[in-house]
Formats: structure tokens, C-alpha cells, sequence
């Protein structure tokens, strides 16, 4: 690739909701790539990631692909452990503080980070590393200095932490250093690029710029990716919300997971989370967008892309051939019993308590977080999903019902 090449390769997908930023990003970039090309040396690239849940998710591969594409273009990859980052907790466009993680759970959860961002990033090209290893130590005189380039009034000017004040909600003085732990981790690492989601624009294109300006240091370029949407299609995907698709699964699960999201979402699933070259991706929008695909057809070239990604080919075809044998082909009951809903009445929850698939609503929460419940074959996550289209609804191995819309 030319440097033109590479610029627009490395900036595809990447939003900051200004054009003048996406430019002025994409213009320091291109400087940087040009230095780079001159002196032989490699941009220092890094993405941090807080481990207060053991699981990584589709939503965390989003940046963690933005890295495998410096990777492929020959830069320092830093894969950065957020231990001492996820004792404070990321305020970022939360509406209540964040409860607060010990370090033993943390230090557990980190030990599977690094296994799990090996599935998207090459092991020989990856350093990771601990931002504890270096925020335990600085001196408070030098946080003290670092402190004077930022006022309370841009900590509170950010979206999340304004709604919580003008709302009355309590805003910790821990919660204000977030950002600054970013920076220094920037400072650190001496970074040319800083990877994140579209939550981190502050943390990002303002506080860690700011810090590494205060050391004297050349900022680094912020490429922030959307956040995923969840299999509900419309909140960011999270684990605590269920709306999620773990990296540690099955391809059997990971496949039917995919198949589960809205036709809607299938483009900007491929556009953030396949690995298809540029023209694999101008070819699948294309047919969505003149419909000359069917929906569920796209859906299953998008779910083995996905599947595959991960666990390669062979065990993406036996979660495809799988998919189809079972709700494509018929291994399902011919004869049991029937409802007839209208669309958008009723949520899944609605519908496992009405008809007697569960005793209680209780049960059927607990069913679905347990993920027992699947819907055409699908697992079902959020308990509170609208129905607005029929299919076999299934609890278990031996409880089905037809919906009818």
C-alpha cells in the first residue's frame, strides 16, 4: 500500500462525530506513516483494556482489529492491561459510578485477557503489559504537575458526568482521574497511535493528547471505533446487559449468536468485526443495499465470516451445517402447540410464562440468562425482546412453541 493507501485503510470505520477531527487525525497520521516510512521505525500502537469481567466479548474486537491491521502494516503492537485502570472504573458515558473491582478479581480476570486477544491479534507481534507496572509508582509531584493542565470544568463538560450532575448523582473525585490514568499510560508507552471506542473521545482525543503535551512529548493520534451494538440491535453491547457475544464459546454458539441479531445491525457487524478485505465489504453492502441478497442468507455469510475468524473454517462449517440441519431442514417436532401474537405485543418473557414454558417470571429469567431459551435456533439473551416476527420458540430440549405473527 501507498501511504494514501494505508491512511485510508487505518482510518476506515473510525468516528469521532466531526469531520474536522476525523481529518486532523487522519492528517497527523499520514505525517506519522511518512516519518515511519523515512526512518525505518515503526509507529508505537496501543489499546488498554480494564479487566473487570473475565470475559472479552465481539463489541472488545472491534479495536482489538484496528491493531491486527498495524500489525499487518508492520508497527508495535501494545496490548495494555488495565490493573490499576479498572480500580477506578471508567466514568465515560455512565449515569451512576461504577462499583469498584478489588484487585484480586482483577488480577484473575487479567489472566485471561492476554489468551483471548490472541484469537484477533498476532502472539509474536503482541507486547503486554500491566499499567500497574507503572501508575503505582509516579511520584505524587509529578501527578500534581500533570493535574494543572486540567479544571474541573472539563472533567464535568463530558456528557456522563454532566447528566450525573445535573441530576444530582454523586460524582467520586477518583472518577475525575480516569482520563488522566489514560494519559499517563500514553506517556509511558511513548505512543504514536492510541486505539479506543467512540465512549473514549474525551479520555482520548483530549486528556492523553494533553498529558503527553505537558511532558513535552508529541501527542498521540486518537482512531476511536463505534461501539457494536448487542444482539438486541440497539444498546452497545455489554455483558450485563446479555445482549452479548463471548470470544470463549463455541462455534456452534458464537454462529447461532450472530444469526440472532437484527437485519438491521448486519452492516455494521461486517464493517467492525469481519476480517473481509475492502472489496469482500463493497460486495456485501452492495447486495444489502439492493436487496439482492436475502436477509437470512446475508445473515449466515455473515455469521460464518464471523465464526470463522475465530475458529477457522472447519469448525465454522460444522456450525453451519449444523444450523441448517436443525432449523432449516426440519429436526425440530413437527406437531406442538400454537399462539397466534400480533408483532410488537409481546416480549419473549411474555410468552414463555403465557404458555406455560416456565412457572414463573423469575424462572424464565433465569432460564434465559442460563441461555436455555432459543428462538428458531437461536439463543435467546434478552428476556425483555420483542417479538415482531414468528418462529419455534424453545426451552430446553423438549418444551417448543410455534408463534405465529
Amino acid at each position: 500500500m501507498n501511504i494514501d493507501e494505508q491512511v485510508n485503510y487505518l482510518m476506515r470505520g473510525a468516528e469521532y462525530g466531526d469531520q474536522q477531527v476525523f481529518d486532523a487525525m487522519a492528517d497527523e497520521l499520514r505525517e506519522r506513516l511518512i516519518e515511519s516510512e523515512k526512518t525505518g521505525v515503526p509507529l508505537k500502537v496501543y489499546c488498554g483494556f480494564d479487566p473487570t469481567s473475565s470475559d472479552l466479548h465481539l463489541g472488545h474486537t472491534v479495536p482489538l482489529r484496528k491493531l491486527a491491521q498495524f500489525q499487518e502494516l508492520g508497527h508495535d503492537v501494545t496490548f495494555v492491561i488495565g490493573t490499576f485502570t479498572a480500580l477506578i472504573g471508567d466514568p465515560s458515558a455512565r449515569d451512576k459510578s461504577r462499583p469498584l473491582v478489588g484487585l484480586e478479581t482483577i488480577l484473575e480476570n487479567a489472566k485471561t485477557y492476554q489468551e483471548q486477544a490472541f484469537r484477533v491479534l498476532d502472539p509474536e507481534k503482541t507486547r503486554i503489559v500491566y499499567n500497574g507496572d507503572w501508575l503505582n509508582n509516579i511520584p505524587y509531584h509529578e501527578i500534581f504537575n500533570v493535574l494543572t493542565n486540567f479544571t474541573i470544568q472539563q472533567m464535568l463538560s463530558r456528557e456522563g458526568l454532566q447528566k450525573r450532575w445535573e441530576s444530582n448523582e454523586p460524582i467520586y473525585l477518583h472518577e475525575m482521574l480516569y482520563p488522566i490514568t489514560q494519559g499517563l499510560d500514553a506517556h509511558h508507552l511513548e505512543a504514536d497511535v492510541q486505539v479506543g471506542g467512540t465512549d473514549q473521545l474525551y479520555n482520548v482525543i483530549t486528556a492523553s493528547r494533553k498529558v503527553m503535551q505537558s511532558y513535552g512529548q508529541r501527542p498521540n493520534i486518537g482512531i476511536l471505533m463505534p461501539l457494536l451494538p448487542g444482539t438486541d440491535g440497539v444498546q452497545k453491547m455489554s455483558k450485563s446487559l446479555g445482549n452479548y457475544i463471548p470470544i470463549n464459546t463455541t462455534a456452534e454458539d458464537m454462529y447461532g449468536k450472530v444469526m440472532s441479531i437484527p437485519d438491521d445491525v448486519m452492516a455494521q457487524y461486517a464493517k467492525l468485526v469481519t476480517k473481509w478485505s475492502s472489496q469482500e465489504l463493497y460486495t456485501f453492502l452492495g447486495a444489502l443495499e439492493t436487496n439482492s441478497i436475502h436477509p437470512r442468507d446475508a445473515k449466515m455469510q455473515l455469521a460464518y465470516a464471523i465464526t470463522s475468524a475465530f475458529y477457522g473454517d472447519s469448525l465454522a462449517d460444522e456450525a453451519e451445517n449444523r444450523f441448517v440441519t436443525t432449523f432449516q431442514k426440519g429436526d425440530i417436532p413437527d406437531e406442538m402447540p400454537e399462539v397466534h401474537l400480533e408483532a410488537g405485543k409481546h416480549t419473549v418473557l411474555d410468552v414463555l410464562v403465557d404458555q406455560g414454558l416456565v412457572s414463573s417470571r423469575s424462572e424464565g429469567r433465569r432460564v434465559i440468562s442460563q441461555q436455555g431459551v432459543k428462538l428458531d435456533g437461536v439463543t435467546v439473551g434478552d428476556p425483555t425482546a420483542v417479538l415482531d416476527t414468528g418462529g419455534v420458540l424453545q426451552v430446553g430440549k423438549r418444551k417448543f412453541v410455534r408463534i405465529l405473527i
